[in-house]
């Protein structure tokens, strides 16, 4: 089985310190298992049979294996993975869309798995909004009442949620549009109107499933920046999955790769980059520029009592590029600095090793 890297145990969850909220989701040891006698796949000899021979054996498909981890409050949690990967069936266990076969599920600590339908209507409706690839939009409703939708479900009266709708129709870009039909308006647009009318209900997480794929790449574009603008201006928390890796790395905060159901690995888009876990990872990531992903944490050097002072000073979250032309533009080390206190020192030698996969000394790193 896949090793599964967190950042703490299954059954040791992080306990917020004073002040801190705690997890949004919080999932621990969570199977989706497909087939007859599902039920009896999690913990039996069968659980650590490859895919293949865990059908050919037991008639079962495990879409989702043993996956533990925890959404932040105001953090874009990336899930990708390549096709049949067990992602989109993740995302839809974390509403029950889809009932997990076992393990453990919470949102702000409730037990979802204990939730009766009511409770679960609840959480669809007000506090995890989904957004599909294929829009589901309402074809003979107009991009206003469209959006409107789910606060007409929710009960709110109409002249109430045309003025919500209208707000959020504003937020993202439909300004204009209101009274067109889905079939009157290009991919984008119609993406927009989805996105709209997830936002419409205010939500506390957005779960988007694949959202961008169908989408050409210029309009793919314009909606990733969409997203990275409403999360700068609202800081809402978001699951995002996608097979595309650049799509991870320019939205997520941290990014789960999946493979076969289970987590490969675990990180944010520099720990992914920079020290891929296995072969699997470190062939998805081969041809992403390092420079545009790793940050001058990971190339500085101590500095010496001369290097403590002078020189340019750079946040520890700069990119090696960005630190490159900075040390271009001196012909000298430029200082990594965070509140006031050098961390560390950049040359031209420590910038490109780590552009070159080395580790300051010339060996390749892990």
């Amino acid at each position: 089985m896949a090793t599964t890297l967190v950042p703490e145990t299954p059954d040791t969850p992080k306990i917020p310190e004073s002040g801190e909220r705690a997890p949004v989701f919080s999932v621990r040891d969570l199977w989706k298992v497909f087939g007859p006698k599902a039920e009896r796949i999690p913990g039996s000899a069968e659980a650590e049979l490859p895919a293949g021979e865990l059908r050919a054996r037991t008639g079962c498909t495990a879409a989702v294996r043993e996956v533990s981890f925890d959404v932040q409050p105001g953090e874009v949690f990336v899930v990708m993975g390549l096709s049949g990967s067990g992602k989109s069936t993740l995302v839809r266990c974390l509403t029950r869309l889809i009932e997990p076969t076992s393990g453990t599920l919470k949102i702000d600590g409730e037990d979802v798995l204990a939730m009766d339908k009511a409770r679960l209507r609840d959480l669809r409706r007000h506090r995890a909004a989904m957004v599909f690839q294929h829009f589901g939009l309402l074809p003979h409703r107009s991009v206003i009442d469209n959006v409107a939708y789910g606060l007409e479900i929710q009960g709110m009266g109409k002249a109430e949620r045309r003025a919500k709708a209208a707000e959020v129709v504003e937020k993202v870009g439909l300004t204009g549009l209101e009274r067109r039909r889905p079939g009157q308006l290009s991919g984008g647009q119609q993406q927009r109107v989805g996105l709209a009318r997830a936002l419409a209900v205010d939500p506390e997480v957005l779960l988007f499933d694949e959202p961008f794929s169908a989408l050409d790449p210029l309009i793919r574009r314009d909606m990733q920046e969409e997203v990275i603008r409403l999360h700068h201006d609202e800081g809402r928390t978001m699951v995002f999955i996608t097979h595309d890796l650049s799509e991870a790395l320019r939205l997520g905060d941290r990014i789960m790769l999946m493979r076969d159901g289970g987590i490969v690995q675990l990180g944010t888009p520099e720990e992914i980059v920079g020290s891929p876990a296995d072969d699997y990872v470190r062939d998805f990531v081969r041809d992403v520029p390092r420079e545009q992903v790793l940050t001058v944490r990971r190339a500085m050097r101590p500095a010496t009592s001369d290097e403590q002072d002078g020189g340019p000073a750079l946040a520890p979250g700069t990119t090696v590029a960005d630190a490159i032309e900075a040390v271009a533009r001196t012909g000298g080390p430029a200082r990594v600095v965070d509140d006031g206190r050098c961390l560390g020192v950049v040359d031209h030698a420590c910038l490109l090793s780590v552009v070159a996969g080395l580790d300051g000394k010339g060996v390749a790193a892990a």
